[in-house]
C-alpha cells in the first residue's frame, strides 16, 4: 500500500474532513505518476509525433463517451494493468494538473481497490491549486 493508497482510503472514510482532502490531494500533487503511452505499433499519429524531440501521446481511452488519461502510481501497477510491459512517461501530479485541458478525465491506479477517477471539475480545481502555489512561490523569490 502507497501513501496515496493509505490517504485515499483515509478520504473515503473521512470525505467531509478537509484534512483528509488537502491530505490526499498534496501528496497527489507530489507523486510522480506513470502515464502509459501509446507504442509506436499502436497509433499511427505516432510516427509523426516522435519527428519532434521528446514528444510523446499518452494513452487515452474512451469509456461511456468520456476521455479518461490513465494514470498509476507505481510502475507495477501500470504493468499489472495492461498486461505487459508498458510503455509510459514518468509525470509528477503538479505538472499534470497544471496541463490536462477540459473535458480530460483521469483514472488512477484502475483495476485496483485504490482506483479513483478525477471529473474535470476536480482536475480544474488542482489546476488553481497548483498556479496559487506558483504565484505564491513566485512573490516570495522576488
Amino acid at each position: 500500500m502507497t501513501q496515496l493508497d493509505e490517504a485515499l482510503v483515509e478520504l473515503r472514510q473521512n470525505m467531509d474532513d478537509p484534512k483528509c482532502q488537502s491530505k490526499y490531494y498534496d501528496l497527489f500533487l507530489n507523486t510522480t505518476f506513470f502515464v502509459p503511452t501509446w507504442e509506436d505499433d499502436q497509433d499511427p499519429t505516432q510516427a509523426a509525433a516522435q519527428e519532434g524531440e521528446g514528444r510523446v501521446a499518452p494513452l487515452i481511452l474512451e469509456y461511456e463517451g468520456k476521455d479518461y488519461l490513465m494514470l498509476f502510481d507505481t510502475q507495477e501497477r501500470l504493468n499489472d494493468w495492461a498486461k505487459k510491459e508498458a510503455t509510459y512517461v514518468e509525470v509528477p501530479g503538479h505538472v499534470l494538473a497544471a496541463t490536462s485541458a477540459d473535458p480530460l478525465h483521469w483514472a488512477l491506479n484502475v483495476d485496483t481497490e485504490f482506483a479513483k477517477p478525477f471529473i474535470p471539475e476536480e482536475i480544474a480545481w488542482l489546476k488553481e491549486v497548483v498556479q496559487q502555489c506558483e504565484k505564491q512561490a513566485a512573490g516570495k523569490g522576488a
